[in-house]
């Protein structure tokens, strides 16, 4: 199948989370299927600067303009697996600061335009619009609000083949715009009310894709079932019930080319689930790398996350005094809320002894905590999918989860299972979180050997992508089979593809 995935982030070109891990390792698991993957997102200044860094060999495409939207250009660079296709429009692309903010933090006012031409441009390659570029998909995956209005504007045209699927990565973030905006998006007057795109009195481009895709899926079974409900739906529950059967929910992967203990050149000893031996020196260097001590029968506990209240973080700040009582350490990596920012840097210097605190993202320290720590803390509020928790368990650092989303649906509590792999919350609260942890503590000191049979079982777990990139595709041919039938012989080719998955 020839597939489009539209995307705000692709790593390494642009990354602020788990988006821009998916949006390179599931096309590069398609195409290892044998699909034919095309990556679009824009051209950032900072993704042109490690474009000009590489020397990467690339073509140019003139994209003239289209309706409401800008003359742009697209730049086509062949990556491992798949062509990355940038969207480049220095007026809204090329600046400072990340994907959606400038470098204080602030989101760009003119976010709306700048993924709405994202957008457009994704729904008129699909549609085979574009004339420079001769190459015309069958499917058009879309990824969270920023890609949102893709399956809204594919749904003007007329009898177009592809089928579009929306994935929701993390139904907090929904693209919330003034009406006002309508006219320069090219959006009909009758799409602004509250069965279209209105919501509350504004304009949500994530509701965009909900409504409009052939198909919507998001990246755990459990988040699925729980954005139906109002509760975890942000508003958006009514919605997400009426389209309850096109609605699945499919387990992210890991990239474990990437996140793999026995090959990481970014931890300083390799090791697999025969040699955790090794796993020792890792947690010396971690130790040496943030300015700990190492102290005997002191549990190391890691953190790599956003510090936000949806993180938990405030559970893990009001557990702190209980932890430092038992002696145990705490590394934390990540930014986040200014607030949680500033009460860890203070518990770090009232306690250096016992806590570590480096604020921004370093992703060879992920690595290192990943491999160095004993127990990693993950107390979400809600966790669309999450991916810390897999790397945990394949680097054989057993995961301390909440029973929400995708953790649940990848951590077995240990709970003297013998199936066991981490510990999950009784309820996600402090008291929880210090309940997980003392039964944790308590297997960590009082027996080595099942310590060590906790790791080795959850190190010989598969989290790669292979099984959830067949799912996908198999999905891609179901609707593209639905499509066939209901504009007939037409498009029958495109259901040729289904041998491929």
């Amino acid at each position: 199948m020839r597939i489009l995935f539209a995307t705000s982030e692709c790593a390494p070109w642009a990354k602020t989370g788990g988006l821009g891990d998916v949006s390179a390792a599931l096309p590069r698991a398609l195409a290892a299927l044998g699909h034919e993957l095309r990556v679009l997102m824009p051209a950032y200044r900072r993704t042109l600067q490690m474009l000009g860094s590489c020397g990467a060999a690339h073509r140019r495409y003139v994209l003239p303009r289209g309706g409401c939207w800008p003359a742009a250009n697209m730049i086509e660079i062949e990556t491992d697996g798949f062509t990355l296709c940038l969207l480049d429009c220095p007026a809204l692309y090329d600046r400072d600061g990340g994907p959606y903010a400038d470098p204080q933090g602030r989101d760009f006012d003119d976010n709306a335009l700048r993924f709405g031409l994202l957008s457009d441009v994704a729904a008129r390659l699909a549609a085979g619009e574009v004339v420079p570029v001769d190459w015309r998909p069958q499917v058009l995956h879309c990824n969270d609000w920023q890609t949102g209005l893709a399956p809204a504007y594919l749904s003007l045209r007329d009898q177009c083949a592809a089928v579009s699927v929306f994935t929701i990565h993390n139904l907090a973030f929904q693209g919330m715009f003034g009406r006002d905006l309508a006219p320069a998006l090219g959006l009909p007057d009758e799409w602004l009310d509250v069965d279209g795109l209105g919501h509350w009195e504004r304009i949500s481009m994530l509701k965009a894709g909900l409504r409009h895709a052939d198909c919507v899926t998001t990246v755990s079974p459990t988040y699925a079932e729980e954005i139906q409900r109002e509760i975890a739906g942000f508003g958006m529950d009514g919605m997400l019930r009426y389209r309850a059967p096109d609605l699945y929910g499919l387990l992210n992967g890991v990239d474990v080319q990437r996140w793999n203990p026995a090959t990481d050149q970014q931890i300083a000893a390799r090791y697999d689930a025969d040699s955790l031996q090794f796993k020792a020196d890792n947690k010396a260097a971690l130790l040496q790398r943030v300015g700990l001590p190492a102290v005997p029968r002191s549990m190391l506990l890691g953190v790599v996350s956003r510090l936000t209240a949806q993180k938990g973080i405030d559970l893990v700040l009001d557990t702190l005094p209980a932890l430092l009582a038992h002696g145990d350490q705490l590394v934390v990596l990540g930014c986040g809320e200014a607030r949680f920012e500033r009460e860890l840097q203070q518990a770090a210097a009232a306690h250096p002894q016992q806590v570590a605190v480096r604020i921004g993202f370093d992703e060879s320290l992920a690595h290192l905590i990943e491999a160095g720590a004993d127990a990693f803390l993950m107390p979400s509020r809600f966790e669309p999918c999450g991916l810390n928790q897999m790397y945990s368990q394949i680097y054989g650092t057993p995961p301390i989860v909440s029973p929400c989303g995708g953790l649940i649906d990848s951590v077995i509590d240990e709970d003297g299972r013998e199936e066991g792999t981490g510990f999950v919350l009784d309820e996600i609260s402090a008291a929880g979180l210090l309940r997980a942890l003392e039964r944790a503590r308590g297997l960590y000191l009082d027996s080595a050997a099942d310590w060590r049979a906790l790791q080795r079982r959850g190190m010989r777990r598969r989290f790669d992508w292979d099984e959830t990139a067949r799912r996908y595709a198999i999905l891609y041919v179901q609707y593209l089979r639905r499509r066939a039938a209901a504009q007939g012989d037409r498009v029958a080719a495109a259901v040729s593809a289904s041998n491929c998955c």
